[in-house]
This record gives structure tokens, sequence and C-alpha cells, in this order.
């Protein structure tokens, strides 16, 4: 009997295990994920950063890395109008939503997501993409085959230059918060609901 009890959890074990197994490498719903090792983010052209803010019992993040201006012109150059752009630099800007959610308009089911956006002056469309733990470049038919769908956002002019590219996130409501994006000289508000 003893031998038969052995068996079976071993047997238990390794069926647990091969469940298990492929959500290993799934991101989890409060760490960042990236492609390479940590290393001392003062020593990166860009570092990696994050946001979060807390819509009643969930908790919503963002993660992106943060270029700066460094002298250069940037929207309409450096980040071309009409073509998508990762909103940062490395890895692909990523959000988590711990419940159903409307993204700029785009509804979406719990968990992670890429966003990335297509910049004109005065409006941008914003893209919820399903593939979140990619490379942030190229944005090509590969990668947009997974949009799960596009939203837009108005863009403004900000009081002052913002060196760092910046993402944050503010509570409006117990359900509704804004995700806002600054570089440069320019200003834009991402609605994120709670369904």
């Amino acid at each position: 009997m003893r031998r038969n009890s052995s068996a079976l959890l071993a047997a238990v074990t390794l069926a647990m295990m091969l469940v298990v197994a492929p959500r290993a490498h799934a991101q989890s719903a409060d760490a960042c994920w990236f492609q390479d090792k940590p290393v001392d983010a003062s020593k990166i052209a860009s570092p990696p950063d994050s946001a979060s803010v807390v819509l009643g019992d969930g908790a919503v993040k963002v993660c992106y890395a943060s270029p700066r201006v460094k002298g250069r012109e940037i929207m309409g150059k450096l980040v071309p109008y009409g073509a998508p752009w990762r909103m940062g630099a490395n890895e692909a800007t990523a959000i988590h939503v711990p419940f159903r959610a409307r993204i700029a308009g785009v509804d979406v089911e719990p968990g992670w997501y890429s966003i990335y956006a297509i910049p004109d002056a005065k409006e941008w469309q914003i893209v919820v993409n399903s593939e979140a733990q990619r490379w942030g470049i190229p944005i090509d038919a590969k990668v947009r085959a997974k949009d799960v769908g596009t939203g837009r956002a108005a863009a403004e002019h900000t009081a002052k230059p913002v060196e760092n590219l910046t993402i944050a996130l503010k509570a409006n409501s117990p359900t509704l918060a804004t995700m806002t994006i600054e570089w440069a000289d320019t200003r834009v508000n991402v609605p994120i609901e709670r369904r």
C-alpha cells in the first residue's frame, strides 16, 4: 500500500508540474517584464520605469522604458507622425489590468497587454495589443495581427518641456483612471475604465 501511495504522489506531483510549468514564464501582475537581466538603471540610456493606480480592489500597472530628449526634436521627427511608436524605448510598453477594462475605448479582459501609439500633432491613436512580452520594435504586420483594438486621445502642448518620457496613472474615481503620457512638448491623457 505504501508503494502505491508513493507512486500516486509521484504521479500527482508530475501532473502538477506539467500544468504549472507553462505558466512559469507568465508575467506576474505586480512585476514588469524586461528581456535582459536587471542592471543599474543609472547606467541605461532609457531606464525602466513603471506607474500604478488602484481602482476599486485592483491595481492597474504600466511598465515602460524612459528615453531622454537630449536636445533632439521629438514629436514629428524622432517620433514620426503617422507611424507606430512603442511609447518608450527597449521593450514594448505594457499595461496590466486585473479586471475587465476599457483602455482608450478598447474593451479588454483581465491580463497583460502591450500598448503603442500612432501619434499625430493633434491626436494619437492608442493601440492595445495582446502580446505584452516582446521587444518594442518593429511594430510590423506580425505584431499588428495581435492588436485588440484602437482608441483615440487628444494631444496637447505642455507648459514646459519634459526631458524624460513619463507615464503616470491617476485615479479619477473608483472605476476611472487617466494614464498621462508626457515627453518633450507633448501630453496625452488616455482614459482607463473598469467595466
